[in-house]
């Protein structure tokens, strides 16, 4: 009796356990077999949208600049307590002219994103304390916070007293 509740007790957990491994897509499905039949100086807007669908990021800059993100991730392995990693990370930029027909595309992927240099450089703050900016943004903050001058009423009762 109780060698029959193991096996049952056995089966029923070596079935919930799965061989195969649990993969979590993000972005545009098959990223670099899509991007195959894009062709340059042929391919217009219509059929990009139709291979690849909407764009995930267009260019805030130019707005011929369209830019597709695949990603897929699985979980790794028990040592590290399941943690999700990435195995395939695509990104397609496309640039688009101003008649519509694709002009040039990039495919990077996980390899290429790790061989990016990064620019370590930082912006300074253009406002200074005398700066005509500086000083108009002040005084429209002070009469956003106090539109009827009350605080400066009561700060010079006060120092009368």
């Amino acid at each position: 009796m109780i060698k029959i509740l193991y096996i049952i007790f056995l089966s029923l957990i070596v079935s919930n356990c799965s061989l195969k491994k649990v993969v979590k897509h993000h972005g545009v499905p098959f990223l670099d077999k899509k991007q195959s039949s894009l062709s340059i100086n042929e391919t217009n807007k219509n059929d990009i949208l139709r291979i690849l669908g909407n764009p995930s990021t267009k260019s805030k800059f130019d707005n011929d600049v369209w830019i597709y993100i695949e990603r897929k991730q699985t979980q790794s392995e028990l040592k590290n307590f399941g943690r999700m990693k990435i195995y395939e990370n695509n990104v397609l930029v496309l640039e688009i002219d101003r008649f519509g027909v694709l002009r040039k595309k990039d495919l990077y992927d996980k390899n290429d994103m790790k061989n990016i240099k990064l620019v370590d450089a930082t912006t300074e703050s253009g406002f200074k304390r005398n700066a005509f900016v500086y000083d108009f943004m002040s005084s429209m903050r002070q009469k956003i916070n106090d539109p009827l001058g009350q605080r400066a009423k009561k700060r010079k009762e006060i120092s009368q007293r």
